[in-house]
């Protein structure tokens, strides 16, 4: 991870100060990267599984597929959505009920599942990505959410390198929960640290948002994590997994919601850390 995200931070930060000379500096010692992805393999193997569209769980999995295929479909009018009937004029149709129904709604399912992956893995949102991957990201974000020794293993992993001398905290997709939760979870009198969350899926509610740790509020407002004194969160227009762009509305108006342009590559976590913006936000946190 550190020699792929090193020159990007990087890359970032020199437009930043391209524009700005009196923003804060970046060498490679000052980076560290959480890793976390040996906590989600089975003892002994390597890499993920060859995932197909038959193990894509129903729930939780299936719920979060299709709710990225509807903002695929909804931003680019040449992806056909979940509403899109097949090219024989056919679609799933009510459930079936009863032990056959069971059998030929899964049938069905497996089918719209297909659907979502072929929509989903279209160069214009995810690039090359096969659905293999495609899939083991639902079930990276399902499996963090249903179980909690894995989720408290995460965390811990990201909180082992958030030291007094940290600064800036960097979340990219589900590492930006990682990074939120972490952040709640340390004392308000450490020093101040600045939050830079890059396609964020924290505003989705009902899959992300609701089961945050520690929960919203009754208002249905995020906890704000106590250390944090400046949030930037950046997101690409076109960017499918960041469903809810502005976290302010969720978080409050200290979070500071940019948009930027990643091209063809929109979730990419290396097109967000080389845009400006995202250099800025950090080197600005770098300066405090």
């Amino acid at each position: 991870m550190l020699a792929e995200i090193a020159p990007a931070l990087r890359g970032g930060v020199g437009l930043a100060l391209r524009r700005d000379p009196t923003l804060g500096r970046l060498s490679d010692d000052d980076i560290a990267c959480a890793g976390y992805g040996d906590l989600y393999r089975q003892t002994g193997t390597r890499g993920e599984p060859y995932y197909r569209a038959e193990d894509v769980e129903p729930g939780f999995e299936a719920e979060l597929l299709e709710t990225w295929w509807r903002e695929a479909a909804r931003l680019d009018p040449g992806i056909p959505g979940p509403e899109t009937t097949r090219p024989d004029g056919t679609d799933d149709g009510p459930p079936a009920r009863g032990a056959l129904g069971r059998i030929a709604g899964r049938s069905l399912s497996v089918d719209r599942v297909r659907r979502a992956l072929n929509a989903l893995t279209r160069i214009r949102f995810f690039g090359a990505v096969s659905d293999r991957l495609l899939i083991s990201d639902l079930k990276q974000v399902r499996r963090y959410f249903t179980e909690p020794k894995l989720r408290e293993a995460v965390r811990t992993r990201a909180a082992e390198l958030i030291t007094p001398d940290t600064r800036v905290v960097v979340g990219h997709s589900l590492g930006s929960v990682v990074a939120y939760e972490v952040l709640c979870a340390l004392p308000p009198e450490r020093p101040p640290l600045t939050l830079v969350t890059l396609g964020s899926p924290l505003g989705l509610a009902g899959l992300v948002f609701d089961r945050l740790q520690p929960a919203p509020q009754p208002d249905r407002t995020g906890v704000w994590p106590t250390p944090v004194k400046q949030w930037t969160n950046l997101a690409d227009s076109g960017d499918v997994v960041a469903l809810v762009r502005e976290l302010a509305p969720r978080f409050g108006p200290q979070v500071l919601d940019l948009l930027v342009n990643n091209g063809s590559e929109m979730h990419s976590m290396r097109a967000y850390l080389t845009a400006v913006e995202t250099g800025t936000a950090i080197a600005i946190g770098l300066a405090r």
